[in-house]
């Protein structure tokens, strides 16, 4: 679908309450002239939905939760003329909804694959902020994108970063691809310190400002994991071709190694707004001043390799990866409870990767898994983790 630019661009937001939604919405509120605002979608919280809507004005809003639908309804004030919208059915009729030009997912987990699967089948461009998509059911979203004739724009500083530098350069010239890790906030730290991690301390993350799952998930690298194979199913290329290097200081975002030798890299500062704003704006660029890089700050650009041994979790994911079928979809249902019962403090930080390599062991590997595979074996995997966990 080709996207016009003579009048703003019909936007909807999955996931608008959010940190990624907020900054979609932050965009939108600085191009009023360029971007239209008509779905907003968040998971239970109706009031700061309600809020959002009084401000933009959509056409429709929903709650992914349908608990959350009396509040939103007895906010009906605020959001005006709106269609009310509720669970996972709300969504998904939300992401197809008529005449939108951009759909942004930012649902947080598995919830979002439904509705990245409905905005594909629809038509247009998906900015695809959320990562489960395409790690638990890479084939189907790639075969429901050709079948919608859509285009699919990482919202992710990493997959934004290396989309940028493939764009227009023939496959055959790419030897890998290495995407960047900032290595979370115990880079340093020895399996000895890792041990007596508390939640606390891991969610603050020293560059970047996330959402608690995936601030966790930072700190363990398992979410370097979910996007190699996420690259994989953006780039069509084998796993053993793109790889994880850390570098603490989060400029260069990609890089892209060419056959001859050459590598080339994306730099920018570390700020989402970047990769949000260039899904939006496509094929042009608006100008966005205020997150220049200051290139005379004299700040050192340094790489390290990844210490897989003090963070197993990353080598569980690549291996989930490798084995394709139901394996991805099982470690991502089984990251999120694990990480809710660090959180909680039922379990260290260490017993994440014992959790995860646990519940991959015990999972019956399924070929070429349906949707309906797919989500069995999310479930499956949430009921097994939870008879480990202690």
């Amino acid at each position: 679908m080709q996207i016009r630019a003579s009048r703003p661009r019909r936007l909807v937001v999955l996931g608008s309450t959010g940190t990624i939604g907020e900054q979609t919405l932050e965009l939108a509120r600085r191009n009023p002239d360029r971007v239209a605002v008509v779905g907003l979608a968040a998971g239970s919280n109706a009031s700061r939905l309600a809020r959002q809507a009084a401000e933009f004005t959509p056409e429709a809003v929903a709650v992914g939760n349908a608990g959350a639908l009396p509040e939103l309804e007895r906010q009906r004030g605020a959001t005006g003329g709106a269609e009310l919208l509720a669970g996972e059915e709300g969504l998904c009729r939300l992401a197809a909804w008529p005449g939108a030009e951009i759909v942004v997912n930012a649902v947080v987990g598995a919830a979002g694959l439904r509705p990245t699967l409905a905005a594909l089948e629809a038509g247009g461009r998906l900015g695809l902020a959320n990562k489960e998509s395409l790690v638990m059911a890479g084939p189907l979203v790639r075969a429901a994108a050709a079948r919608g004739g859509s285009e699919i724009i990482p919202i992710d500083s990493e997959h934004s970063a290396l989309w940028q530098l493939l764009q227009g350069r023939d496959p055959g010239e790419v030897h890998r691809l290495l995407l960047t890790a900032s290595g979370g906030p115990f880079r340093t730290f020895t399996s000895e310190q890792l041990a007596r991690v508390t939640p606390e301390q891991a969610l603050r993350h020293p560059t970047w400002t996330m959402g608690r799952r995936i601030t966790i998930d930072s700190a363990t690298l398992f979410n370097k994991g979910m996007e190699l194979i996420e690259a994989r199913w953006l780039f069509d290329l084998p796993l053993e071709r793109i790889e994880a290097v850390v570098h603490p200081q989060a400029v260069v975002h990609g890089l892209v190694e060419l056959i001859d030798g050459s590598t080339l890299a994306q730099l920018s500062r570390p700020d989402m707004r970047l990769p949000i704003q260039l899904a939006l704006s496509l094929p042009i660029r608006w100008p966005a001043a205020d997150v220049r890089w200051h290139w005379g700050s004299g700040t050192a650009l340094c790489f390290e390799p990844v210490d897989e041994e003090r963070f197993p979790c990353l080598g569980i994911a690549r291996a989930a990866g490798e084995a394709e079928g139901i394996a991805p979809a099982v470690v991502n249902a089984a990251d999120e409870i694990l990480v809710e019962a660090f959180l909680d403090g039922r379990i260290s930080f260490p017993a994440i990767a014992e959790g995860l390599a646990a519940v991959l062991q015990q999972h019956d590997p399924v070929p070429d898994p349906s949707l309906v595979d797919i989500l069995a074996a999310d479930a499956w995997a949430r009921r097994a983790v939870g008879e480990w966990l202690p």
